[in-house]
């Protein structure tokens, strides 16, 4: 291998702006990967096959960081055992079963929400003060996600016709909000050493769900190309987005890091787009706009 190798590696390792983008870019093509697995490969088999090879990854290369690390994370099993179960098990299950019933768009767009649910929780729960642009940016993020459920339409709200699809998601969504704010409460164990727990957790979680997919006659053995969507979603989404926001947020803080995800919607929608053939509507952009604007308001302006 030449000398140079190493060294890009090393650069790149050290530049958060490339990671945290390319975290982003692994998100959004998850999205293709939910929506190209219908019929290739089950819900549950995705979501077990995910992080059983994620867990073989981790205990190969970092097994000596969970050990070390065991001490620390022993007492907070209980803890463990609920962040990892609604964080990723719970999550990607809703997440991959709702993209039998919404568009790629839609979970593209949905998913943007996330940052502004964990603003609102933290204010439930701990009364973080509220700016008035954290307000008005919220306001303007929830507002994109109802245009999305009402399919641009919002005198569907009266009737209550929702997607089943899109509710699942932000039910998704709001776990995926609840394990960032646990996140808070992280025990001081290596990020390394507690991302690993974190992917045991998932896969010992998922097995009961697999089993009852299994008994409803819903599981099957995934196709060629279920196969290379299971590899896709174990090595990219799973473990180099992992690491490499757990780097990226050594880097430059939690805080910057977190602007970062509101590249995850935009770059999912150009994704279902280009790859899914997704038409996309007017009230897509809008809800686009509104999603991603609330969220850099709520975030940058509300903390200056």
């Amino acid at each position: 291998m030449s000398p140079a190798v190493p060294r890009l590696v090393e650069r790149a390792f050290a530049n958060p702006w490339l990671l945290l983008s390319l975290t982003c870019l692994f998100w959004g093509g998850n999205v293709v990967a939910a929506r190209e697995a219908i019929g290739e490969i089950s819900p549950m088999t995705l979501v077990t096959g995910r992080w059983a090879l994620a867990s073989v990854v981790l205990l190969a290369g970092a097994r000596r960081a969970f050990v070390a690390d065991w001490p620390v994370l022993a007492p907070h099993w209980p803890r463990l055992f609920l962040t990892g179960f609604f964080g990723f098990t719970a999550y990607h299950t809703l997440y991959y079963v709702s993209a039998h019933y919404t568009p790629g768009l839609h979970i593209a767009i949905l998913q943007g929400a996330t940052p502004v649910l964990v603003f609102i929780g933290a204010w439930l729960l701990w009364k973080t003060p509220v700016a008035l642009a954290q307000a008005i940016g919220c306001l303007l993020t929830l507002t994109g996600v109802v245009l999305v459920g009402a399919r641009g339409d919002f005198s569907q709200l009266a009737a209550m016709q929702f997607n089943i699809g899109d509710i699942a998601l932000l039910v998704a969504s709001i776990f995926y909000a609840g394990y960032s704010l646990a996140l808070r409460f992280r025990p001081a164990a290596s990020p390394l050493g507690f991302f690993v727990a974190l992917a045991l957790v998932a896969l010992i979680t998922s097995l009961p769900l697999l089993g009852y997919e299994l008994a409803i006659g819903e599981t099957f053995w995934p196709s060629a190309k279920g196969l290379v969507i299971l590899a896709y979603v174990a090595i990219f989404p799973t473990l180099l987005s992992q690491m490499f926001f757990i780097r990226g947020v050594e880097l430059i803080g939690p805080g910057r890091a977190a602007l970062f995800y509101n590249l995850t919607p935009a770059l999912g929608a150009i994704f279902a787009t280009v790859f899914l053939h997704e038409q996309f509507e007017i009230y897509h952009i809008t809800a686009l706009v509104l999603v991603i604007g609330g969220v850099v308001m709520a975030e940058k302006l509300g903390r200056r």
